[in-house]
């Protein structure tokens, strides 16, 4: 029997090719005879780097740039061997894990240090980029990235306007600068628009420390910064599903530099050649830290389910409260909770690898 397991990291417990890892030596006590093959996965949030790195043969490159309030920091993005494709992920410099709970301020917020990572890989001879937007501390509409790329914002005396979510509103004019890359792929798995009830301020600035009035603030000036985009570039994408990703950077990725928004799982198991895999196995097994009815939401499970062709597909996960109905929804062909008890969430999380193993050499294929 040819057995892939194709997992996301299990969120807090344990990144995914431990994942794997942990599945795989489960399956070998119990099966010895399987051919088993490993293939760690993202949705494109964190983690992406690690799971491209083998796929496009990346090298780390270092750099300097700005956190999300502009204090210099070392962040890392990969380069492919040819020098051809660069992986960015927004949160090495934007990412809400960079500040602490009492300096988060979407006002204050930028992606200036995104952009810079994307300079100088663009400086490295990159063509092609490929842009993951999870985690982000901001809510700039992207405009600091493209700040960092050359795009000029002016007020309407003519000055530059600090490129961040609490100086949207002061923006009259916007000054163009060539696209950076030949291509950009932007790896979005939400589908909200740039503003509005749904949209990147009211959704998700109360995480970024947004209150009701700095919300209200924001919100306005995504809706400015839509219109000027609208009337100056003639560009009317900020209902496009995906622009409120990232404090609105998917926005500002199709606005000022001409990307796509694709989901994040389609483009990881294209570049990881998912689908050969998937034809040459008997059995596929993936799993989850939680899966429950929003799995069927456009997540990775659904993604690799809908990808699978004719091979099952059987998940574990750390908790498991999806009825059958949605398990079946997803795509699966059985799902199965690694913790047999309730335990404390600390405990339960510690255990990850050794319950995957246990559960794994007890499967009945």
């Amino acid at each position: 029997m040819n057995i892939l397991i194709a997992c996301d990291s299990f969120k807090d417990a344990l990144a995914a090719d431990a994942v794997c890892r942990a599945i795989a030596a489960g399956l070998k006590k119990s099966h010895p005879g399987a051919r088993v093959t490993e293939m760690p996965l993202s949705d494109g949030g964190e983690g992406l780097l690690d799971v491209l790195r083998a796929p496009l043969v990346l090298n780390w490159i270092e750099c300097e740039v700005a956190d999300p309030l502009g204090r210099p920091v070392k962040g890392r993005y990969g380069l492919s061997a040819d020098r051809q494709t660069c992986v960015v992920e927004m949160a090495e410099a934007s990412g809400l894990q960079r500040l602490t709970l009492v300096e988060r301020d979407p006002l204050k917020a930028s992606t200036f240090g995104t952009g810079q990572l994307l300079a100088d890989a663009k400086a490295h001879g990159a063509k092609r980029a490929i842009l993951a937007i999870g985690g982000s501390a901001t809510n700039d509409a992207g405009i600091g990235a493209a700040a960092a790329l050359g795009w000029g914002f002016l007020d309407a005396d003519g000055n530059a306007v600090p490129p961040d979510g609490g100086h949207l509103k002061n923006i009259v004019r916007l000054v163009p600068a060539a696209a950076p890359f030949e291509s950009m792929d932007v790896l979005c798995d939400v589908t909200n628009p740039l503003f509005g009830p749904k949209g990147a301020a009211w959704v998700y600035g109360p995480q970024k420390g947004g209150t009701t009035e700095s919300l209200t603030f924001l919100d306005e000036g995504l809706h400015h910064i839509a219109a000027l985009v609208s009337a100056q570039l003639d560009r009317d994408i900020a209902q496009t599903p995906g622009a409120g990703a990232a404090g609105g950077l998917g926005f500002g990725a199709m606005a000022f530099f001409g990307a796509s928004l694709r989901r994040g799982i389609e483009i990881v198991l294209d570049i990881t050649n998912f689908d050969a895999a998937a034809g040459d196995a008997d059995l596929i097994i993936t799993g989850e830290g939680h899966l429950d009815g929003q799995s069927a939401q456009g997540k990775l499970i659904q993604g690799l389910c809908g990808r699978a062709g004719k091979t099952p597909v059987i998940a574990l996960s750390g908790k498991l409260s999806a009825t059958p109905d949605q398990v079946q929804e997803i795509g699966l062909k059985a799902a199965y909770c690694i913790n047999s008890e309730e335990q404390p969430l600390a405990e339960m999380l510690a255990n990850t690898a050794v319950n995957l193993e246990k559960t794994a050499a007890k499967l009945k294929l």
